[in-house]
């Protein structure tokens, strides 16, 4: 009956309980109850940060009442089954008092948990006047006198209830000087006026946050926080509130730690492999139960079962407030992130080669994140970026590149953060770096650079100051191939520029060095190479480059050879793009590429790729004449594929399929009395309707 709680599987500070089915049998009640007792205990052992004294009366409330629990349990193996009711509100209460406590030892929560003290104790007073409730009532239905057990015991459980009853749960008088501290560094940050970095520390210690790794836990927590509340649409004061403390708790990883103690990031090139054990999966639990597809935002309803956030929100929208898997009516329509399974199904589409769609909720749109936030946020941002710049202008080799690696981890999601740093003029002395020796250095200041790159005037920022040379000699000879990897992505995102698809085209190491990198073994790198190109491509001069790059064979045998989905997209993309021209045409049809193509058609799942094999097709018989359409004609399986695209396909491709049956069944009504043409085309069957 236990079920043990999970800090990402509901929200912080909500209590969510399940009452206990009324069939349940007393006794089993009753040991699941000391069970659930027993873990409540095992926190004991856990930091808490905040509201220590309101924890330790919990812990010493619920202690006593174990060994009276235990007694009757000992003493009563026949219990009278209208104690259910007492049994089943203790329950509730010991789950409401375990999600209590795992949220104030939560990794990642302490300066929210700090700010919340006040609600927190309030809840501990709510917890233990529960306790007192639900032996009063059962006290009711099975008078102590009634029972036999030991004197102790009876005079245990009515001093539980007495001092329940009068326990004072307040905030911890050191808790409210932290706040205090805390609201007027956040003043500070608002004011312009730079923090003395030892109350910093003071306010660190206190939360027990003494590594980057403790702080960088933080701002992911507040930042999942400020997109659930940004999404929710709650009230702009707490959004505001938590704003602040993320722009903090950023300046804090940036200015107080010079140390980044975690593996998994990028600062001394240590990537720890944090791929979870997929093996055995059922990939039906990363599908939607609504509309039966990939989750890209699952999120845990009351229920305790998971939907993607924009199925659900339809369904909440059609007037329903139930459970769509269970039919529960329930009783709050409120969305948690389901963050552990998100993760999963990133890692499942990432090793398996399906795109991930992008959610269409309002807290993966970035664009909330074109402001700070908050005042205090904005000001926490600005004092760091003008640190950041120090570091790159005048820091040691070390802090140069913690410098380009903190800038990389601030700009990758927030649009603010990258504002903030091209404004300040930290992109000149990235493009430093890239000539640096040192690989880690190289590879973060690129890193940080394709971020820039993703804001309109970065980009023009790295071209002015001639970034683009600097690209193109990482792309070639960077000393990691995450590096030139990096270097690949910045090129395509400099690319959505006209202007910049000029002047990368007529670098003579561009192309050619992303055609290379096509051919590295790491799928990120042909990802990243390939989607450059197809931008490059958009320029109508750089058709005859990439060509005499040599990239149609190339992609041709990686048409053949890959079962990555993603990848046989893009390489379609670009040559169905290299097609529209004659001398695309002749180079892909001399690599007799006409089988493979009609071989994709039929065989692939994704509607995409299928679109850009019907388009080239197109572009081929266009292009190629009858010498392309009569070989087609004579393929037996591709006037199916080809119909099927008139109803399943996006509207570009059945646009283009109907185009290329119509030129089909031309050619074989011209040719009908040539023997050299058998026909696999069905004969249409005209209705006359009078």
């Amino acid at each position: 009956m236990i079920q043990k709680s999970s800090g990402w599987g509901r929200r912080i500070l909500t209590y969510p309980a399940i009452h206990p089915c009324d069939s349940i049998s007393p006794s089993t009640l009753l040991n699941s109850l000391i069970d659930l007792g027993g873990d409540i205990c095992s926190y004991k052992s856990k930091v808490f940060s905040v509201n220590q004294r309101n924890a330790r009366e919990t812990f010493r409330q619920i202690a006593n009442l174990l060994l009276f629990l235990q007694e009757i349990r000992d003493t009563t193996p026949d219990l009278p089954h209208p104690v259910i009711l007492s049994l089943s509100e203790l329950h509730l209460t010991f789950q409401k008092s375990r999600c209590l406590l795992e949220d104030c030892t939560r990794d990642g929560t302490r300066a929210w948990m700090l700010v919340n003290s006040d609600r927190a104790a309030n809840q501990f007073r709510i917890v233990i006047r529960g306790l007192a409730t639900g032996l009063a009532t059962g006290l009711d239905i099975f008078p102590l006198s009634t029972v036999d057990m030991s004197n102790e015991a009876k005079d245990l459980v009515e001093l539980i209830i007495r001092q329940a009853r009068k326990a004072s749960f307040e905030p911890d008088p050191d808790d409210k000087k932290a706040v205090k501290d805390l609201m007027r560094i956040l003043n500070h940050f608002e004011e312009g006026i730079a923090p003395d970095p030892i109350e910093i520390r003071r306010i660190l210690d206190y939360l027990g946050i003494h590594k980057w790794s403790s702080c960088n836990k933080e701002v992911k927590f507040l930042d999942s926080e400020i997109g659930t509340e940004f999404s929710n649409g709650e009230n702009k004061t707490k959004l505001e509130l938590l704003c602040s403390l993320m722009g903090f708790m950023s300046y804090c990883r940036c200015v107080i730690f010079d140390t980044v103690d975690f593996e998994s990031q990028h600062l001394n090139g240590q990537c720890s492999n944090i791929s979870k054990d997929l093996k055995g999966i059922n990939v039906d639990d990363l599908k939607c139960p609504i509309s039966l597809e990939m989750m890209s935002d699952p999120v845990t309803l009351s229920s305790g079962h998971t939907y993607d956030r924009c199925s659900i929100l339809k369904w909440f929208r059609s007037g329903n407030a139930t459970c769509p898997k269970t039919g529960e009516k329930l009783t709050s329509t409120e969305m948690v992130p389901n963050l552990v399974l998100k993760g999963m199904i990133q890692q499942y589409c990432a090793e398996n080669g399906i795109p991930v769609v992008v959610s269409r909720g309002k807290n993966r749109d970035i664009s909330r994140t074109v402001m700070a936030g908050s005042s205090a946020g904005e000001g926490a941002m600005k004092m760091l970026a003008g640190f950041l710049i120090n570091k790159l202008v005048n820091g040691s080799r070390e802090e140069m590149n913690k410098a380009a690696f903190e800038i990389r981890v601030l700009t990758k999601t927030s649009i603010f953060n990258r504002s903030c740093l091209v404004e300040s003029g930290t992109i000149p002395h990235l493009l430093k770096l890239l000539l640096s020796e040192d690989s880690n250095t190289q590879e973060n200041s690129i890193a940080a650079l394709l971020n820039l790159s993703k804001h309109s005037k970065g980009k023009c920022v790295i071209v002015e100051n001639e970034g683009l040379d600097l690209i193109v000699h990482v792309l070639r000879k960077g000393l990691k191939i995450e590096a030139q990897q990096h270097a690949a992505a910045t090129l395509f995102y400099l690319a959505s520029d006209e202007e910049n698809r000029v002047l990368i085209g007529e670098n003579p190491e561009a192309i050619p060095g992303l055609v290379e990198l096509v051919k590295n073994e790491n799928h990120h790198c042909k990802r990243n190479a390939l989607v450059a190109i197809f931008g490059l491509l958009v320029h109508p001069e750089n058709h005859w480059r990439v060509l005499a790059s040599g990239v149609v064979p190339l992609l041709l045998n990686l048409l053949r050879d890959s079962e990555r989905e993603d990848l046989v997209t893009d390489s379609l993309a670009i040559l169905a793009t290299l097609a529209e021209k004659i001398d695309g045409t002749v180079a892909i049809l001399r690599r007799g590429a006409l089988q493979l193509l009609v071989g994709i058609l039929i065989t692939s799942t994704s509607r995409t790729g299928k679109e850009y094999c019907v388009s080239m097709l197109l572009a081929l018989c266009v292009n190629g004449g009858l010498d392309v359409v009569a070989r087609l004609v004579k393929i037996p399986s591709l006037m199916g594929s080809l119909y099927s695209q008139l109803s399943e396909g996006t509207s570009r491709a059945s646009k283009k399929a109907s185009a290329i049956i119509k030129i089909l069944h031309q050619f074989y009504e011209n040719n009908s009395s040539s023997a050299s043409v058998t026909s696999v085309l069905p004969r249409e069957q005209f209705v006359h309707v009078w």
